[in-house]
């Protein structure tokens, strides 16, 4: 395909929904903000966007990662009671 011809059947199917300047590229960075909101790696961002270092996409996308932060702590936090409510506790072990 031709990326004018892509370029152009993309600009109608955009300003049929209404969306009058959203660009083609605007998909891509759509794609990592979503990516890195659900948690997915950076490295693994990184490589499908096809940056040279993770450094770049990090850079670009530091916008997504404060609540990066938050969400990480909290599954951190729930991975520790969910081992706590597996594990005996030292009472049951020792009798």
């Amino acid at each position: 395909m031709l990326p004018s011809a892509v370029s152009a059947a993309f600009k109608r199917l955009v300003l049929r929904a209404g969306l009058a300047g959203y660009r083609f590229h605007d998909t891509r960075h759509a794609h990592a903000t979503l990516m890195l909101r659900q948690g997915v790696h950076p490295k693994i961002v990184q490589e499908r966007l096809g940056h040279a270092k993770v450094g770049t996409t990090l850079d670009i996308y530091s916008h997504v990662t404060p609540g990066l932060q938050q969400a990480t702590a909290l599954r951190f936090e729930e991975g520790l009671a969910a081992s706590a409510d597996s594990e005996p506790s030292v009472e049951a072990v020792l009798g």
